[in-house]
């Protein structure tokens, strides 16, 4: 496919500006010949006044028929076929198996999306009826329903160039709620964008939706991104990435003459909390199994066990000793863009510098491999930065005097995407006050599993208390997520000739 290295605005692909950048080959760290256009700041008022005027009739149009064009961009993107992989793997470092699964689920969620909403209930239609008779006054005919909010401002993610990027779950959301929108590319991978929103061109030409129901603005400079989240016609804003740039946006958002909301998850370092009698009678499986998620895509999942929480027992050295030697036995590893790795082996050195943290691994220096270091409890709570996220296949094991220091660590903990509870039957009978506190803290508690791998279910919630995600009551993930760019709007006294089909007998 010819890469051209425009703006998508309106269906056609455009470059007025002079500002350029290159992507990247992640594995050899050099650049790439293609060359990018840097959105103009009119470009970027282009694709939301094209997005605002798509508005009206893509809100109005079928619940089938959009489900049909989340179908056809999942049909179009399939048909991408390997090139799309190639591109991806070349741009990121990822592997061709993981991409090729993170396509698939790219489908599947537009696909669930698609069967969400041919089914109208999903707007939540409430019908109170009239009863004129009710003293002392009448009761009027009160009807209740979700509607779309308008054009979104949708930020992809560097560590899923497919699943949380130009055809993710914020984009398929906002699109099955009847919301344009426009997509601000991700750096890191241009060339992958590019390639995906050619398949949703080509979906909307073959469903004959709006032309602006989607544009694509590039840029590596802040300057797009907060253009796009500051102009007044956008509605709403989804992003994934890391808190610096979650709490940005928000700010920005926030102080619009109009402030809108921000839907931005922005990672954490989901505790994992292993109770004695899985250390003491299951080391080895343990061990293994937590070091995979540590590892896992080179520790680049918001969901990556930053933090192990342990009682300090005789069998939690030699736990850690097991898991120190199965993270040591990994190779080193690519990450995703070199300001990645550099932030990385920064985090490293700064952890290792602090006085009472031992490590237990070595030290990464100049090349990515696992990290593990110990620290006890007190010394954590004092050295804040300890619990505190580095992105990529590291983990702090924090160890408490007993129970009760290892409940009010965690009752101190910022809010947090996971919280994990590994222990044996009788162990976790006794964790019920542990098991609150953990509740109070995070948007997903799993026991006796790993957090990382997020189930696109009706039931899932990836979110959390802040700093996890600016919106607690949120998920970016599964087909709630729809809600976030939908709001309530009751119909009183309508007659039934004027009422939305959704709401009538």
């Amino acid at each position: 496919m010819n890469i051209t290295g425009k703006q998508i605005i309106n269906g056609s692909f455009v470059a007025e500006g002079n500002d350029t950048f290159t992507s990247m080959n992640a594995s050899l760290g050099i650049s790439l010949d293609k060359i990018f256009f840097e959105a103009t700041d009119e470009e970027v008022n282009d694709a939301v006044l094209s997005a605002n005027y798509a508005f009206g009739p893509y809100k109005h149009t079928k619940h089938a028929a959009r489900a049909g064009f989340l179908k056809t961009i999942a049909s179009e993107i399939e048909a991408l076929g390997e090139e799309l992989i190639e591109t991806a793997s070349t741009e990121t470092g990822l592997g061709a198996d993981r991409l090729r699964g993170e396509r698939q689920r790219t489908i599947n969620q537009l696909h669930a999306f698609a069967k969400f909403i041919e089914d109208k209930s999903w707007v939540k239609p409430i019908i109170d009826g009239a009863d004129p008779a009710r003293k002392p006054l009448p009761k009027p005919d009160l009807r209740q329903m979700q509607i779309p909010l308008g054009p979104v401002g949708v930020f992809g993610a560097s560590n899923f160039p497919l699943a949380f990027s130009v055809a993710g779950g914020d984009t398929a959301s906002a699109l099955a709620a009847g919301c344009p929108v426009v997509f601000k590319a991700h750096p890191a991978h241009p060339a992958t964008c590019e390639m995906v929103s050619t398949a949703i061109l080509r979906a909307i030409e073959k469903t004959k939706m709006p032309a602006g129901v989607f544009s694509l603005v590039h840029g590596k400079s802040n300057r797009v991104g907060s253009t796009l989240v500051k102009h007044p016609l956008i509605k709403a804003v989804a992003f994934t990435g890391s808190f610096k740039g979650g709490k940005a946006l928000y700010d920005l958002a926030v102080r619009r003459s109009q402030p809108i909301p921000v839907y931005a998850e922005m990672g954490s370092v989901n505790p994992v909390i292993i109770l004695s009698s899985m250390a003491k009678e299951k080391t080895d499986i343990t061990a293994k199994q937590l070091a995979a998620s540590i590892t896992l895509g080179a520790g680049q999942f918001c969901t990556n066990p930053g933090v192990i929480f342990m009682n300090d027992e005789p069998e939690t050295n030699t736990f850690l000793e097991k898991l120190a030697d199965e993270l040591s036995a990994v190779q080193p590893m690519t990450m995703l863009t070199s300001v990645i790795c550099k932030s990385y082996l920064e985090g490293i050195q700064s952890q290792r510098s602090i006085a009472g943290v031992t490590a237990l691994t070595a030290n990464p220096q100049e090349q990515v491999i696992p990290h593990l270091i110990k620290v006890n409890a007190a010394d954590a709570l004092k050295h804040r930065g300890l619990l505190e996220e580095v992105f990529g296949p590291s983990s702090v094991a924090v160890i408490s005097k007993n129970l009760d220091e290892l409940m009010a660590l965690c009752a101190a903990m910022d809010g947090q995407l996971t919280a994990t509870l590994l222990g044996q039957e009788d162990d976790l009978q006794k964790a019920s006050a542990l098991i609150d506190i953990l509740l109070s803290k995070v948007g997903r508690l799993i026991i006796n599993g790993y957090p990382t791998g997020v189930e696109v279910s009706p039931a899932m919630v990836h979110g959390g208390p802040y700093p996890a995600t600016t919106d607690s009551r949120t998920t970016s993930v599964g087909i709630t997520a729809i809600y976030r760019f939908t709001r309530p709007v009751c119909y009183q006294n309508f007659p039934q000739s004027l009422l939305p089909e959704e709401l009538k007998r």
